[in-house]
């Protein structure tokens, strides 16, 4: 297992290698080369994860590092089916660096926790899919929205060259981070809603993990201002026309949150989510 659970990584990382060098080059061969390590890097996740489901006997969603893996195969699949659906393979340098930066973790500690009886409901599991999707959605924003900062930063210079020539119109890249914002402020809401009830029937566990679980754990809040930020997101989209660049930086300042909350808040701050 501790071998095969570094496939996933070696492949993630060449995948990021080849969409680089696509990037670059604009080779339409490498860019077929690139979707085809991409497939392979998440054919082999989805092998790993299955391997890890059937000798546990649960789905591999407990505990922090169990999540960071589930959402980077997460990511990788909506990015591919963007890409498949589109045609357009420009973003694939940022999401797979992304991609293969997180996936380490999952490599280091491939080893599957103990589900306690506490995490047994089937609410727990829609709760931790449903705001894992919304992460990946709000990852792939945030690719579009740097992406369409350094498109309009060439732009503006009138140093139409790089970015220009490797990107899609400014048009199309605000449009396809609104549709990202809105998928993932819908999965965001509905895994919310979801824990606060699962929350509710937990209440009277003797587990001090259940009894922590209140607005004011670090967890709880940041997920919370996450969904404010996206909120106000779509609202000052829709209402006061903050789109383009702006909307751009809502959607990056939005997924550094998300990512503050995976990861140095998960592993050492939380008092209710260290499963």
């Amino acid at each position: 297992m501790t071998i095969t659970a570094w496939i996933p990584f070696v492949l993630y990382t060449a995948a990021a290698v080849v969409y680089i060098t696509h990037f670059a080059r604009r080779d339409p061969a490498s860019g077929r080369a690139a979707t085809a390590v991409l497939g392979a890097a998440l054919l082999a996740h989805t092998f790993l994860i299955g391997m890890q489901t059937m000798q546990a006997g649960y789905a591999p969603l407990v505990g922090t590092t169990a999540a960071i893996s589930a959402f980077v195969w997460l990511c990788g699949l909506a990015y591919l089916y963007v890409e498949l659906t589109t045609d357009e393979r420009a973003m694939g340098a940022f999401v797979t660096t992304l991609l293969a930066g997180l996936s380490v973790l999952p490599a280091l500690n491939p080893a599957v926790d103990p589900r306690p009886p506490l995490l047994r409901s089937p609410l727990f599991t829609v709760h931790v899919l449903s705001l894992l999707f919304a992460y990946a959605s709000f990852a792939l924003a945030f690719v579009l929205g740097i992406t369409y900062v350094l498109l309009f930063k060439e732009i503006k210079a009138k140093h139409l060259g790089f970015f220009y020539a490797r990107l899609p119109s400014l048009q199309v890249l605000d449009v396809m981070n609104g549709r990202a914002v809105v998928v993932g402020w819908l999965f965001l809401t509905c895994g919310l809603m979801v824990g606060v009830v699962w929350a509710t029937q937990i209440a009277g566990s003797p587990d001090p993990r259940a009894q922590a679980m209140h607005t004011t754990d670090p967890k709880i809040l940041i997920a919370f201002i996450c969904w404010a930020v996206y909120s106000f997101a779509l609202l000052a989209r829709r209402t006061i026309g903050w789109s383009g660049r702006r909307a751009a930086w809502l959607s990056a300042i939005g997924f550094v949150i998300v990512l503050l909350n995976f990861l140095p808040v998960g592993y050492f701050l939380t008092r209710s989510h260290n499963f």
